[in-house]
């Protein structure tokens, strides 16, 4: 790796965000010289990087992607930007107008002030959503978009990662912006917040299983996904920043596939409290993403581009996010 944190300033968009907040401590413990959270508010919130508010290096911008002079602003003089800002499958399926907007404008605007400021390379957070409707097989990134079956939030949003995707590629051989493309499975973890389908559930599993109550699961919970933990995730994106490789999409996941049952099994046995049983409800989310009996994400770009592999295994991270909920209450509700 030939580029370096240390002494760079970087600027995230959607800043205060789960993903944002820890890719921020990640800048910072490997020295960055400044960090600028960038949000409009609108879906992060103050609550996830409080943590961060009497530390000199972080700027807050309370700014818009939909606005590019605004993010002409923020880019002057950094050395990189992670594009985080997004709506996800919830937010989507509540308000399309702006998601669509968000995720496409969104992103244009953000590469055309990198173009216009110089800015080296750009980090953009995919989803493995990508990938549509998963139709048995492993996962790699070869694998075409299937849209068949998708609930039409669902749908939108895939396919609005995927416009994301091509504008990062367009901007590379047009303009020469470097990028990579980070195609996330299901982010979980310490400030979690509800607007992910996948990663609200292990929240929701987790959080009653420290008020003591029994974890409900709906559906007959062979229903499974990738869980991958959200530090896990901060160091791929500042990984995938500083490496010799670029214009890539990749997967970031663990590649280990977890029902719904396995979920609600472990955070017992994390609990302590064997008397827990889960209780399966009928399915009636009115939104959910691709949902398959098999998942099989392959991760082995990761390592070969990057040099990345998931470290933590979801058992620790439930356990931290448990540990955090206890001391965290009202934030994680």
């Amino acid at each position: 790796m030939s580029m370096t944190i240390e002494g760079k300033s970087y600027l995230i968009t959607g800043g205060a965000s789960l993903v944002g907040s820890h890719i921020c401590d990640s800048l910072l413990q490997a020295g960055a010289k400044e960090v600028r959270l960038l949000d409009n508010f609108s879906l992060g919130t103050p609550a996830t990087i409080a943590h961060l508010d009497d530390e000199p290096r972080v700027k807050r911008i309370r700014g818009d992607v939909l606005k590019l002079v605004d993010l002409l602003e923020a880019t002057q003089g950094v050395d990189g930007v992670f594009a985080l800002a997004g709506y996800l499958t919830l937010p989507m399926s509540q308000d399309p107008f702006n998601g669509l907007s968000v995720n496409t404008i969104g992103i244009l605007n953000t590469l055309e002030a990198c173009r216009f400021n110089s800015v080296r390379r750009l980090i953009f957070s995919s989803s493995i959503a990508v990938y549509g409707m998963p139709g048995g097989g492993a996962i790699d990134e070869t694998t075409a978009y299937a849209s068949s079956g998708l609930q039409p939030a669902s749908n939108l949003y895939g396919a609005s990662k995927l416009i994301g995707e091509a504008l990062c590629a367009q901007y590379a051989k047009k303009y020469d912006v470097e990028f990579n493309v980070l195609r996330f499975s299901s982010v979980y973890g310490a400030r979690q917040h509800a607007r992910a389908v996948n990663a609200v559930f292990v929240a929701n599993i987790c959080d009653q299983i420290v008020r003591n109550e029994s974890p409900v699961i709906q559906g007959d919970g062979r229903e499974v996904h990738d869980y991958v933990y959200v530090s896990d995730v901060a160091r791929a994106c500042t990984m995938a920043m500083i490496s010799d490789a670029h214009d890539h999409a990749i997967n970031i996941g663990t590649g280990v596939d977890t029902t719904s049952t396995q979920v609600a099994e472990m955070a017992i046995r994390l609990s302590g409290n064997a008397g827990l049983k889960p209780v399966y409800q009928a399915d009636n989310r009115a939104v959910k993403s691709a949902a398959a009996s098999e998942l099989q994400i392959n991760v082995d770009k990761a390592l070969s581009t990057i040099g990345w592999k998931a470290e933590i295994s979801l058992e620790e991270g439930m356990r931290r996010l448990m540990a955090w909920q206890k001391t965290n209450a009202s934030h994680a509700r």
